[in-house]
């Protein structure tokens, strides 16, 4: 053994030594000196030693040994303070457990005095002896219930949220666009009947009027660059309810369009509106295996592609949708609900009196939407696997009918099936005349100021699959598919009213025969990430779609291939790529045709800056 490390441990010994000499006069926790002298004297053989008597540093003899340990050069002057602020810190914890357990401990024994005191006699004596089982006890109920206040109000946890916030959660994506449509020479006008159903009825007395009625932008190429953002809120409630909220950006209140052109509303950089876009209750059952909502809400309808329904389509009403895994890896499921489409104003009607003076109140014409889907998923492996559903919609009171005879003076009068007309449309549907106005009232001439309703009534049939190959995670190939059939569509019948979508004669110039269609399908190849959200992620995608005129209401389809609507074929591809964590960019290239009508041609191309939060 080195010289250095022999003289280290001869200064130990007398170190060591004063150490227990110093253990007999510290006083034991909650033992006064008396105490101390009591039981020394019991112990006769043992002697009490003393310590140096000069005045010691620190009156706590692990301190004072720490001290004498740096002076001898056992410790350095870091360690020596970290040893001393833990023995502070242990014995401020001791002194406070102790003073807490004999503060129960005194209001345990008043209260056993009292109760002793009130069943025996006057002048006997009590003597309260609290074991050392017991105040550890209490100290560990004292911990407990503080500790208990303290996760329940959160300031044990500095920075944490309390628990009704931690209950909500808030979402969002933000989407910048430049968009160009493309329009080939050669387009025939199309009628505008959104505009006319939502204004003013057309005055359709040539004579009269020689201007053309409103008509979609069909020669013209536009640029445009647009905005969309959303916000939205979920709240867990208790007992399987929750609620959410959305508001979302756009430059009118159209159902399948969050979109804000910028420069649309005013320009000059002037404001912009937000809308309500969702908001529901839900209440889920069995983890999600039963999901019941109500308000406005996603589609809750399977739908893997936009043939028959818009992406940002929300549905109002309530819906209900059910599941089981009953093989594994096998999960049939159905849904079910009841949408209002348009309620009937409660003064509908117009104010116009008879013979006793009574106001002509039309009935209620309320629209709806009931609808049911069933079908199953399966996967093959963790990666891969198939879907397949098959829907039935019934849309009630959404076809036009004629009215009774009506005599119409100016744009102000109405008609008793004027409520019939569409509150909401794109382009493509079929329509029809709903006045029935006479040309003479006596030797008065009557205006032909006219109303259109669809011509046809809808109650489509949806097919809809998809297959997921995931042989090559996390890269995926996708096939979509849907198939829709009008099964309501009676061709006679429409053809027999049909104001548009009738085939050119290219002999005479005038408008021949109805052409248009109750079926539509929609095909798509997705390879990459299905999901875009890390830097890098990609996928690739195209598709051919054919949508017929009558296949299902142009009002709640895609909104961007053909500018929107039904009567439209034609091919899509695009792609994304990630470019940080939750921000991607896509584009995507569509053109599209008409089908049956009037001669229409547009190609367009979207380039996005996308971002989820």
């Amino acid at each position: 053994m080195s010289k250095k490390k022999l003289d280290a441990r001869r200064r130990m010994v007398p170190i060591a030594m004063s150490l227990c000499a110093l253990t007999w006069t510290v006083p034991a926790l909650g033992q006064s000196g008396s105490d101390q002298g009591a039981t020394a004297a019991k112990k006769g053989d043992v002697k009490r030693t003393g310590v140096s008597r000069a005045s010691p540093a620190s009156p706590n003899a692990t301190i004072n040994l720490v001290n004498l340990l740096v002076k001898q050069g056992v410790l350095k002057e870091e360690q020596a303070q970290a040893l001393i602020k833990q023995a502070d810190d242990e014995a401020y914890v001791s002194r406070q457990a102790a003073k807490d357990a004999t503060v129960k401990a005194d209001e345990a024994a008043k209260a056993a005095n009292a109760a002793s005191a009130a069943a025996q006699p006057p002048g006997t004596r009590h003597v309260t002896y609290v074991p050392e089982i017991v105040k550890r006890q209490l100290r560990e109920e004292i911990r407990r219930d503080v500790m208990a206040k303290a996760e329940k109000e959160n300031w044990a946890s500095p920075g944490a949220y309390p628990e009704w916030a931690q209950r909500i959660r808030f979402s969002g994506d933000l989407r910048a666009r430049y968009e160009g449509s493309f329009f080939p020479s050669g387009n025939g006008p199309l009628q505008n009947f959104n505009a006319i159903n939502t204004g003013s009825p057309f005055l359709e007395d040539a004579a009269l009027n020689p201007y053309y009625p409103p008509s979609y932008n069909t020669s013209e190429d536009r640029q445009r660059t647009r905005l969309r953002a959303r916000l939205g809120m979920d709240a867990d409630l208790f007992n399987g309810f929750s609620a959410g909220l959305r508001i979302a950006t756009g430059e009118n209140n159209s159902p399948v369009s969050t979109n804000q052109t910028f420069g649309y509303n005013g320009g000059d950089f002037s404001k912009y509106a937000l809308w309500l876009d969702r908001g529901f209750l839900k209440y889920q059952a069995w983890g999600d295996d039963l999901v019941i909502s109500a308000g406005r809400f996603d589609n809750p309808f399977w739908s893997p592609t936009d043939l028959v329904w818009n992406k940002d389509l929300g549905f109002d009403g309530v819906a209900a949708q059910a599941k089981y895994e009953i093989l594994p890896g096998i999960t049939p499921f159905v849904v079910g609900g009841a949408f209002p489409i348009y309620n009937t104003d409660l003064n509908a009607g117009a104010n116009l009196y008879t013979g006793n003076s009574t106001p002509v109140k039309f009935k209620s014409d309320d629209k709806w939407l009931f609808g049911a889907q069933a079908g199953f998923s399966a996967r093959f492996d963790a990666q891969s696997g198939v879907r397949f559903a098959g829907a039935y919609y019934d849309f009630s009171n959404v076809q036009g009918k004629l009215s009774s005879a009506c005599i119409v003076t100016s744009t102000t009068d109405i008609c008793d099936t004027d409520m019939r007309r569409p509150s909401f449309a794109q382009k493509g549907n079929t329509y029809r005349l709903l006045r029935n106005i006479p040309t003479y009232s006596g030797a008065t001439q009557l205006s032909q100021y006219q109303y259109y309703g669809l011509a046809s009534d809808f109650k489509p049939v949806v097919a809809s699959g998809q297959i997921d190959l995931g042989d090559f995670h996390p890269v995926h190939v996708l096939l979509d598919g849907e198939y829709v059939w009008n099964s309501a569509f009676k061709k006679g019948d429409v053809a027999a009213v049909a104001y548009n979508n009738l085939g050119p004669d290219v002999v005479t110039g005038v408008p021949g025969p109805f052409n248009g269609g109750n079926q539509g399908w929609l095909g798509r190849v997705t390879v990459g990430h299905k999901a875009i959200k890390h830097l890098w992620d990609w996928n690739v995608h195209g598709g051919y779609k054919y949508l017929e005129s009558d296949a299902t209401i142009d009002a709640f389809v895609d909104s961007d291939f053909g500018l929107g609507g039904t009567n439209l074929k034609g091919y899509f591809v695009g792609g994304n790529l990630g470019l940080s964590e939750n921000v991607w960019a896509s584009m995507r290239w569509m053109s599209a045709n008409n089908i049956a009508g009037m001669p229409y041609a547009v190609d367009i191309i979207q380039v996005d800056l996308n971002a989820r939060f």
